[in-house]
């Protein structure tokens, strides 16, 4: 592998001042974690951030903070205070963060805040372009900087590029609030490879995708502009090893060299038996749950009068965006909950919440991990939560309870803890009676399977995983371009082509000629189109057809009086350009008054859809219909007539947003072998985009030209990717 550059908003490091003289701190944390063997094992650089304005320091200080930085493999991309301002805290933090959260009530929509977001994207990208040598690997990471695949990629096509969203992705509905919502999806589709926490989010991608730009998606691929993006999730994880270490080096240290958070932990429980230490770690956002949590554990001193003076909710609250107004207004309203509950059930003796609003250094929490016995965990909406894993990792006697939100993406990993709804208090209040009361053995059984599971899958594992994916969307696209239709490929094609006598060309329509269009009857041919066909014919030895699906009205209609062949319905009906139709295959059509009022159901329960009946085939069209719903009704419509065809002696086709009935037997394939006996041609091309172009693809000679039109996996020698390459190609066949 070539060398890998990381990409995020920060760079690994804090940076201090002492006499003018910068240092640097190496940032903890998942991402600074799992990410720096990574760029420092492929040789990269990581690029990013250094979190101090540049307009705050002087040319000397800058300079002096990039050389310590490049000897850490270090790349800055320096921001002013009013690009921090417009850029951190008013596009991500007021836009995109409370949107892909689902508090779209506290959303900014203003456009300069929106501008700010794409200049600083570009620096971002103008870094990277900068930076990375050909061919070479870039991963970036999460919200801040979802335009940047799309900046590089139009300007270096052999970087491939890799993006992490770290965050949830929300659903369609609240995504297309956004007024930028096509520019970030066309943003987030530069990159080879996308990946999120869960499939929820990935589920929610690939729907706006197929919702706002009708791409093709098959499976976790993306096919769009010939390309193939793979789209996967991807849970991070966390540094297990280092967590659990430290936990065993608490619980081996002295009394007298235990830090004064653990001998203030240890005093409580030396009180009674009975006492138990709830905890509850968060960032202070809106997101996180923290006073529905605490009205929930209000619940639970109220129904549970016995476990007053026993029970304690120990809740860190890390500051964050202190001075924005919503952040003000939670903060505000946590106190006052924390001050009720204190006042309601505490006394000389016992406080129900130990409240502390600032961060923690990792000793101390890992003692808080270590020391309570319930990790209480209600996010509203949260991309994955790595606490709920350090909780589990510290847990070295196997004991401890995980009461976890359905709404944290961590839930997907930790089906042994307690899951609950976080808007639901009376359901929080019993979770916590029910993890108080939990019984030893059954602790141990879950805590030990989650360890196990997060043992596995640690930061470092999913960093690597994430970085074979990346080699595998690299070897995708170039299996793609190894068939791809390049100048020296074609001038090898022309050469055959001008070498021959007798040459026979075989074109598909809709999807090769054409580009599709919702309603089938508007596709007809424009003169450029008709213009290029007639040059090709105008060369005696060419021996041009039309192979196409459609039914033979259309088709005859559009090209007479041309000098070309035509066959219709994948090969029922065959026109000579010097004769009449005629029919190359026994089809029948008795089975569809049979058929027909299944697709007409469909028709019915699908709007946008609509049934075209040909002479020997009946076909389902829902390229109009809602993308989703279409999908979900052509698999229906597929199962319900496997049933049928078999006693009919039908075959059901699945083209490009169309389900097809005909009889079986039939098939392009056979039908241009029909037309090429005694033809003795020299040279055969033949170029389609539909499946069933692959009949054809299979059944000419070996040594056929054939062209695969689009990026999907066929048996054709070549790939083009959209109608208008293939109308470039087929001008150098002509007169």
């Amino acid at each position: 592998m070539k060398r890998l550059h990381i990409v995020s908003n920060r760079l690994p490091f804090s940076i201090s001042f002492e006499n003018d003289n910068p240092s640097l701190e190496p940032s903890v944390g998942g991402l600074a974690t799992g990410m720096n063997s990574v760029y420092k094992d492929f040789e990269g650089k990581w690029i990013g951030w250094p979190g101090i304005a540049s307009d705050t320091k002087s040319r000397k200080e800058l300079q002096a903070v990039d050389r310590l930085l490049k000897e850490e493999g270090c790349k800055p991309v320096h921001l002013c205070e009013q690009e921090v301002e417009d850029f951190y805290e008013g596009f991500c933090n007021n836009t995109i963060w409370p949107l892909f959260h689902y508090f779209a009530q506290y959303v900014d929509f203003h456009a300069s805040l929106w501008d700010a977001y794409i200049n600083v994207n570009r620096k971002f990208a103008d870094t990277i372009l900068e930076t990375a040598g050909q061919g070479d690997f870039v991963w970036v990471h999460d919200y801040q900087l979802m335009l940047v695949p799309q900046m590089v990629k139009s300007q270096r096509p052999d970087i491939t590029i890799g993006f992490f969203l770290h965050i949830p992705f929300p659903s369609y509905e609240v995504f297309r609030i956004l007024p930028w919502r096509d520019e970030l999806l066309r943003g987030l589709l530069g990159a080879d490879l996308i990946g999120f926490h869960t499939y929820d989010y990935q589920r929610h991608f690939l729907s706006s995708v197929r919702r706002i730009f009708g791409y093709e998606i098959v499976l976790n691929e993306v096919h769009i502009d010939g390309r193939i993006i793979l789209v996967d999730s991807f849970p991070m994880g966390i540094d297990y090893d280092k967590f659990y270490k430290a936990a065993l080096n608490i619980f081996h240290t002295p009394v007298k060299e235990r830090s004064e958070v653990h001998n203030e932990l240890e005093k409580y429980f030396l009180m009674s038996d009975g006492k138990h230490l709830i905890l509850s770690i968060d960032r202070l956002d809106y997101s996180k749950g923290i006073p529905n949590r605490l009205r929930a554990f209000e619940k639970f001193l109220e129904r549970n009068p016995d476990y007053r003076g026993n029970v304690t909710l120990v809740m860190l609250a890390v500051p964050s965006r202190d001075n924005v107004d919503h952040y003000k207004k939670l903060k505000s309203e946590v106190e006052e909950l924390v001050g009720r509950i204190n006042g309601l059930y505490g006394s000389i003796n016992y406080t129900p919440v130990l409240y502390f609003y600032r961060s923690m250094p990792f000793q101390n929490l890992v003692e808080l991990y270590s020391m309570c016995d319930v990790a209480l965990i209600t996010p509203v909406r949260d991309g994955m939560n790595l606490v709920a894993k350090e909780y589990v990792a510290s847990r070295i006697n196997q004991t401890g309870v995980v009461v976890v939100s359905e709404m944290a993406g961590v839930v997907k990993e930790m089906g042994e803890a307690i899951i609950i709804n976080p808007n639901d208090e009376d359901q929080v209040a019993e979770a916590i009676q029910q993890a108080i009361e939990m019984p030893h053995s059954e602790q141990v059984r879950r805590i030990s399977a989650m360890q196990e599971r997060l043992r596995r899958y640690d930061v470092f594992k999913w960093a690597k995983d994430f970085v074979n994916a990346l080699q595998k969307a690299r070897k995708v696209q170039t299996e793609f371009l190894a068939k791809k239709i390049t100048e020296e490929i074609s001038r090898e094609i022309v050469g055959r082509y001008k070498k021959a006598s007798r040459r026979a060309i075989f074109l598909d329509y809709d999807g090769t000629l054409k580009g599709f269009v919702n309603n089938p009857n508007d596709a007809v041919p424009d003169m450029a189109l008709i213009d290029l066909l007639n040059s090709i014919t105008a060369d005696e030895r060419n021996i041009l057809t039309i192979i196409s699906g459609r039914e033979r009205g259309s088709i005859g209609t559009w090209f007479k009086g041309m000098k070309l062949n035509l066959i219709c319905e994948h090969g029922v009906w065959l026109k000579r350009y010097t004769g009449d139709w005629e029919m190359l295959s026994n089809a029948s059509n008795s089975w569809m008054p049979v058929i027909k009022p299944i697709l007409e159901a469909y028709v019915d329960r699908t709007p946008g859809s609509f049934l075209e009946e040909k002479n020997y085939s009946l076909v389902w069209h829902y390229r109009a219909a809602e993308v989703e719903l279409g999908e979900l009704r052509a698999k229906e419509l597929k199962d319900v007539l496997t049933e049928m065809v078999a006693n009919h002696r039908l075959e059901i086709l699945e083209g490009n947003k169309v389900v097809e009935v005909k009889s079986s037997g039939i098939n392009k394939g056979r039908a241009a072998n029909k037309l090429l006996t005694g033809m003795n041609a020299d040279f055969i091309m033949a170029i389609g985009d539909d499946w069933t172009d692959e009949y054809l693809f299979r059944d000419l000679p070996e040594d056929s030209v054939t062209v695969k039109v689009g990026i999907k996996h066929t048996s054709a020698a070549y790939k083009l990717e959209t109608t208008d390459s293939v109308r470039q190609f087929l001008r150098l066949f002509s007169r």
